[in-house]
């Protein structure tokens, strides 16, 4: 069943987004920012912001892998019709029900901001946004030596500290040189 209101959505994450109706049953097709439909299952429900900014909360029935989508079956979005008007939308869901596998995993809100540094002390700048590829992601930050990317591997990666707000990271040779470049 859905709630509605309207507006912003306390203490939510954006998770994704809806392309576009699929089927006749009121399936929509979507496009998630998350790695698997996991996390849409983990938070049993959705709210669904609309273009004109209207938020719908429904409870979540399945999530299925559909090409480099999601098909997501919502209970009470039964047609076709009922889809359509969620084109477009935002996918969010309360912050407090999504968890990490483990303490070496972070969400990007939560590293993105970050400042980075070598393990010698040295800043890099900010951890602006990440990139994701097929093998792992890649970091960017923004500082005094332009754009650096940096590969998130463990290599590289050495520590993440949420509380004093930084990254550590163990550059391989020619990272920093190769990849800084003006923003």
């Amino acid at each position: 069943m859905s709630e509605s209101s309207k507006g912003f959505i306390a203490d939510a994450l954006l998770l994704g987004k809806v392309i576009k109706p699929h089927g006749l049953r009121g399936l929509l097709r979507v496009w998630s920012y998350a790695r698997s439909e996991a996390s849409f299952l983990a938070a049993g429900s959705v709210f669904l912001r609309s273009a004109g900014g209207e938020v719908d909360e429904y409870t979540v029935v399945s999530v299925k892998p559909h090409k480099k989508f999601f098909l997501m079956a919502l209970e009470g979005l039964d047609s076709v019709e009922k889809a359509e008007a969620y084109r477009g939308a935002e996918i969010f869901v309360k912050r407090e029900v999504l968890r990490t596998e483990g303490e070496d995993e972070f969400f990007w809100h939560e590293i993105v901001g970050l400042q980075v540094e070598t393990e010698q002390g040295e800043p890099l700048g900010t951890l602006r946004r990440i990139i994701p590829t097929a093998g792992h992601d890649i970091w960017v930050a923004e500082g005094p030596r332009g754009e650096i990317l940096i590969p998130a591997v463990f290599e590289v990666v050495r520590r993440v500290d949420l509380e004093g707000g930084r990254v550590l990271i163990r550059p391989v040779e020619g990272l920093i040189d190769l990849n800084a470049h003006e923003v």
